[in-house]
């Protein structure tokens, strides 16, 4: 996935096995094998090109990363506890790339109301 993320068009078999092979000994078979498997679980779609397939991501790497996020934080039974874990881990620029996400989100993530709006605040809150 990451030679068809990396490339952003749809590849051949060949293309991806070339690219590969300046870093290791790998066969074609093997290219294609993996190709197919990423076709059948929806991975990647792939278009007839003459004899050979052309493979092409069906989503970003971004939102795979993210659905990956969710799916693990979905899974806590503590989520806000597993948020600041997480931001525990972060790194500055990690950091800094989540607060240009949230300035980019902007007002569309806002704190929920509160319950009962009419209710007074208590004294200490005031």
């Amino acid at each position: 996935m990451t030679r068809v993320w990396k490339w952003n068009r749809p590849v051949t078999v060949r293309e991806v096995l070339e690219d590969l092979q300046q870093e290791r000994s790998i066969a074609y078979t093997t290219v294609m094998t993996v190709l197919d498997n990423l076709h059948q679980k929806g991975w990647v779609r792939r278009e007839a090109e003459g004899r050979a397939y052309r493979y092409e991501a069906v989503s970003t790497r971004a939102a795979y990363a993210a659905a990956l996020m969710n799916e693990a934080w979905s899974q806590s039974d503590n989520p806000a506890a597993a948020l600041v874990a997480f931001f525990g881990m972060m790194s500055a620029e990690q950091r800094e790339a989540l607060s240009d996400a949230m300035r980019i989100v902007g007002p569309a993530v806002q704190a929920p109301a509160p319950e009962n709006p009419g209710a007074a605040e208590p004294e200490a809150e005031r």
